[in-house]
């Protein structure tokens, strides 16, 4: 295993400095993929697991002016190392969220509701009435873009892979806010016409399997829509028929959230804007953490490699 659990000294408190004790942090596919070695970012070795989560401040560096003891944090950038229980970072690598969100909802805010929000705000131009279609809507990013469209009104058709507890997750994405919800071999079939007899064609998809699915849900795109890609799960290429392009000008588009913090670091405004409108959903009521399994530290094992098994709908979250 890569994996060890290490007592590390806490390093002194520079005058830039927060120190922190973590509360809670997740275990998302990414920061799995980042410890094998697979993904873009690849923090130097040894090094501290973890991308998200939440902690509270417990004292702060002489210069420090946006923070105090008691605040809460959340990493405002990929590579933090949050499986840890305390740690020493610069200010600027945090930001605050209000004590007042449930801690789940909190460790769980910095990257799939984050992802979900720029997505839907940066790409098309939604309006009350619209539609956009999904796929992989049960994941963390796709029940995150549920509820934050069904807040703007914006209605969603959900595409998920047929699986034995099908009806059970059909009606959990139905209670989050999901209009359709639909599988990946229901996509080719007539009863789509039905769909869109009630709700206009979808201007924007989002994709995170990549293979023929995707290549489906492309066809229900309105001239002019676009496709977002910010996930390949199916490890295969988007395949796009040309008559796609040239008689419907579909666009193309990618999505990382970590090179949208990067061309944002100076931009303080619009994460402050993000973060504010997605704590409010939180507080309302209209955006709730995904599915969760809470583990002890001590059996990070267990909640890694259930991480990895396909067909898991709950998140494994550290409690530290």
């Amino acid at each position: 295993s890569l994996f060890r659990l290490k007592d590390l000294e806490v390093p002194k408190l520079g005058e830039s400095d927060v120190h922190v004790k973590m509360l809670a942090a997740p275990i998302n596919p990414a920061d799995v993929n980042m410890i094998q070695g697979t993904y873009a970012i690849l923090p130097p070795l040894p090094a501290v697991g973890g991308n998200e989560g939440v902690g509270e401040v417990l004292e702060v560096g002489s210069r420090v002016t946006a923070l105090q003891p008691g605040d809460w944090v959340i990493p405002a950038d990929a590579g933090l190392g949050t499986w840890r229980t305390r740690g020493v970072f610069p200010e600027e690598m945090l930001l605050k969220v209000p004590r007042d969100i449930p801690v789940l909802c909190a460790a769980t805010l910095s990257v799939n509701p984050c992802t979900a929000f720029r997505m839907l705000a940066d790409f098309e131009t939604l309006a009350p009435g619209d539609s956009i279609i999904q796929n992989a809507a049960n994941s963390g990013v796709g029940q995150a873009v549920i509820q934050i469209a069904r807040a703007s009104g914006v209605r969603t058709i959900n595409v998920v892979r047929d699986r034995p507890d099908l009806p059970q997750l059909m009606e959990r994405l139905m209670a989050l806010g999901a209009d359709h919800v639909v599988t990946e071999e229901m996509l080719r079939k007539p009863e789509m016409k039905e769909i869109f007899k009630s709700i206009p064609k979808p201007r924007l998809a989002l994709n995170c399997v990549g293979g023929k699915n995707t290549t489906e849900m492309l066809r229900h795109l309105q001239p002019k829509g676009t496709m977002v890609t910010y996930g390949g799960m199916a490890k295969q290429p988007v395949m796009v028929p040309v008559s796609a392009f040239i008689f419907r000008d579909v666009r193309l588009r990618g999505f990382w959230m970590t090179q949208w913090r990067k061309d944002h670091a100076q931009d303080r405004e619009s994460v402050a804007a993000m973060m504010d409108s997605l704590c409010q959903l939180i507080q309302k009521g209209q955006l709730t953490a995904p599915a969760c399994t809470q583990v002890p530290l001590q059996d990070y094992k267990a909640a890694l490699e259930a991480t990895m098994k396909p067909f898991v709908s709950s998140k494994q979250i550290l409690l530290l």
